[in-house]
């Protein structure tokens, strides 16, 4: 039975949340201070706090800091007034886990705790995720031999059961949807609708529309009422693909969707309430958004509960064969033609492209060689990678591969030096032409330990 500490200085509020809790089947501790509160996390094991933030004495961001500092991992909702957002975001910046705003109906914060609790167990489990990667992790149409793909899977694995809204990142291409998928078909809500809305297909004025409804004579041309993505993914998952695209009045909308569960369509005055789970992908960075002010602050920690980021191709590269050997049985099926494999040659220049368009452009590529094969093999002549061409002296002209800046293709350089020398760094210097000290500063760079030894 977990145990839940209740902050508040009203009386009756406290009271209330008690019972509530109580009779949703949780233990729970209560103090009227924050001071109190932090002798009873000192004596007694507690798996979620719940506190105000405006509290005698002690305010409720100073208790949020010292809880933390004591124990890290514990899960802290907060509790503040309509008018006091700001002061909330502060919190989450702080280390709560959530918040919810005054006045809120006891089913919200029940909804709340429960959500809390699953992505406390679910880090929990994560604690071990390094040595649960021992085991193979698979799911259909999903390649994953790579760490990095491994990683992905077994977190899906654990977010999977839970109602926690998940953010995906990752480059364009690199199967954010195929991630997102897979978190729906494992989880209990497998049987409802999976509905999917990309915000950068939609134009800016009708994207609130498509999500959320309208109603007969909204705008010209309503000539009927109909339901939104939120209404169609009821009881089952809405992925919403390029988040950070999605202009400020629509955020504002959504975060209420994420806060209360409910909304009106367009045009209309009827509340809706629906029980969707929220799946986010982003290829952009959600937190230079944030500092340039095109996206809002509470919305994000709304969304990034548990983070996912997908590793770019050429980060993974373990996974081209297995990839470009799926693509090609798709499409050998679809054309009904009889492709047989990929010689050792042609599977090597995959292997030495870039890949700025990640598993998108692999498949691409594979169709068109598919298309072109004049035997059975797909060889080096059938392998067509899309390599940006300009004009000789051209101001535009390129030296480093599509796609790659001159310090991603330096640190590309360090890593297959490193992989030549079989991890001696002596002998990568002297591959690379630099001193061992020049080899150990661009290591401290781009994040690799370097140990006296080799």
């Amino acid at each position: 039975m977990p145990t839940i500490l209740i902050i508040e200085d009203e009386a009756k509020m406290r009271r209330l949340l008690e019972l509530n809790l109580g009779e949703a089947g949780f233990k729970t501790l209560s103090a009227g201070e924050a001071e109190t509160g932090l002798k009873l996390l000192g004596s007694e094991p507690v798996d979620l706090v719940l506190t105000d933030l405006k509290l005698p004495g002690m305010s409720g961001l100073v208790f949020l800091q010292t809880a933390k500092q004591q124990n890290p991992e514990l899960p802290i909702v907060v509790m503040t007034a309509f008018g006091s957002v700001e002061t909330a975001v502060e919190a989450m910046k702080a280390g709560a886990s959530d918040y919810v705003l005054k006045p809120f109906s006891l089913e919200e914060m029940r909804m709340v705790v429960r959500k809390e609790l699953d992505h406390s167990r679910l880090q929990e489990e994560n604690r071990s995720l390094r040595e649960a990667l021992g085991q193979k992790y698979s799911h259909p149409n999903i390649v994953a031999r790579s760490a990095k793909m491994q990683e992905v899977l077994a977190t899906v694995e654990r977010v999977a059961p839970t109602n926690s809204t998940v953010l995906l990142g990752g480059e364009s291409g690199v199967g954010k949807d195929l991630i997102a998928r897979a978190i729906h078909e494992k989880s209990r809500r497998a049987a409802g609708p999976f509905v999917k809305i990309n915000s950068t297909a939609i134009p800016e004025n009708l994207l609130e529309s498509e999500l959320f409804g309208y109603e007969k004579g909204a705008f010209t041309g309503a000539a009927t009422s109909k339901p939104g993505k939120f209404e169609l993914a009821d009881r089952g998952t809405l992925f919403l693909d390029e988040i950070g695209d999605v202009p400020a009045a629509t955020q504002v909308k959504l975060l209420r969707v994420l806060q209360e569960r409910e909304f009106e369509r367009l045009g209309g005055t009827r509340t809706i309430k629906v029980d969707v789970r929220l799946l986010a992908a982003t290829n952009r960075d959600l937190r230079a958004a944030l500092e340039q002010g095109t996206f809002r602050e509470d919305l994000y920690y709304r969304l990034n509960v548990v983070p996912i980021d997908i590793a770019p191709l050429r980060e993974r590269k373990e996974d081209i064969p297995d990839l470009a050997t799926l693509f090609l049985a798709r499409f050998a099926k679809d054309s009904g033609r009889s492709l047989t494999g990929i010689a050792s040659a042609a599977m090597q220049v995959l292997l030495g492209h870039y890949w700025p368009g990640n598993v998108r452009e692999l498949q691409n590529v594979i169709e068109r060689a598919c298309a072109l094969a004049a035997g059975p093999e797909l060889r080096v002549d059938d392998i067509q990678l899309d390599v940006l061409r300009h004009r000789a002296g051209s101001a535009n002209e390129r030296f480093l591969p599509d796609g790659m800046t001159l310090d991603q293709w330096e640190d590309e350089m360090i890593r297959e030096a490193l992989k030549r020398a079989g991890g001696n760094k002596s002998q990568a210097a002297r591959l690379l032409g630099l001193s061992r000290n020049a080899l150990r500063y661009r290591l401290s760079k781009i994040g690799i330990e370097d140990g006296e030894e080799g």
